[in-house]
């Protein structure tokens, strides 16, 4: 077998058998399931065997498919770290660059990237905006921004800017339903909440301890008039006048600043903070346009680029 004029075939066979589907295999290569699974047949007419069980639920590697996958992860593996080392010599980073970003930052990440574009001309920023925590590894995911913890150790990370989670809702709803006082008047108010695509889970309204020093006053559970899976939507439902919703402090900056959202219990805003963090594969060569990537995201969006605010600075 010609292995060069082979290596789209190849390339499709690792990546279904990566993701278990010709449909998610085609959206990390940038081409049509239909094309993916053609590949693969081709592929398999070539060798003789079948590398791949099919089935209306599910594909599956046959044990030939299983060996040869191995070979091949190895293969691709070694190809793409070859590439990396001449782009490095060339001095020139360039070439595709995916990128995993959650959805509500590119409210940070839009306004940098002209900058990042004209310094790197080279290099073609392929950027999937989704709640959903990737497989870096197994998808072809050369960076990835996230918050939270790094369970998997096959991920390195450097960190990026903190933000805060702040109570919000529109002068109109609070003109209607009344400000809260303590956390315990919540229990009178619709709630918009955030659930976790994930985990499903619904995300805790943090608050701090009362400024007195006294103990913390359990937060009474809220009517859940709207539950999204996504913040941009917890923004909307404030903005238009449906709750109270818990907001990262740079999604509602400029509401905040304009009058069209309040915070609710300042004094009760958390003092603890969550942290973005750029991530990467520690198994592979950290080829140029990774590491400009993440150079670049450390000095504009790094610890320094922003302060933790107070709900004083924003409000």
């Amino acid at each position: 077998m010609d292995t060069a004029a082979h290596l789209p075939g190849l390339a499709a066979f690792v990546r279904t058998a990566d993701l278990g589907s010709f449909v998610a295999a085609g959206r990390a290569l940038g081409i049509s399931a239909s094309a993916v699974g053609k590949a693969v047949a081709r592929l398999e007419q070539e060798l003789g065997v079948r590398l791949l069980q099919r089935s209306t639920r599910r594909i599956a590697l046959t044990e030939e498919g299983r060996q040869f996958h191995e070979r091949c992860r190895r293969i691709l593996d070694d190809l793409d770290d070859a590439r990396a080392m001449l782009s490095e010599a060339a001095g020139t980073p360039r070439g595709r660059l995916r990128v995993s970003v959650p959805i509500v930052a590119y409210h940070l990440l839009l306004p940098v990237l002209p900058e990042f574009l004209e310094r790197y001309p080279a290099v073609e920023l392929d950027i999937d905006f989704n709640d959903r925590v990737v497989d870096l590894i197994g998808e072809g995911v050369d960076v990835a921004v996230r918050s939270g913890d790094l369970p998997d150790s096959r991920l390195v990370s450097v960190p990026l800017r903190h933000y805060r989670s702040i109570l919000c809702a529109s002068p109109g709803y609070l003109a209607a339903r009344g400000t809260p006082a303590t956390a315990l008047d919540l229990a009178d108010h619709d709630g918009i909440c955030f659930r976790y695509p994930n985990s499903g889970q619904t995300m805790a309204w943090p608050l701090a301890e009362e400024a007195t020093g006294s103990t913390e006053v359990s937060v009474p559970r809220l009517r859940r008039a709207l539950v999204f899976n996504n913040m941009e939507a917890v923004r909307g439902a404030a903005l238009g006048g449906l709750g109270i919703g818990c907001m990262p402090d740079f999604l509602v900056e400029g509401p905040l600043r304009g009058g069209d959202l309040c915070i609710v219990l300042p004094h009760r805003a958390p003092r603890t903070a969550g942290r973005f963090r750029a991530v990467w594969p520690t198994s592979r060569h950290l080829s140029p346009k990774v590491r400009v990537f993440v150079d670049f995201l450390k000095v504009r969006l790094g610890e320094e680029s922003g302060e933790l605010r107070t709900p004083g600075d924003l409000g």
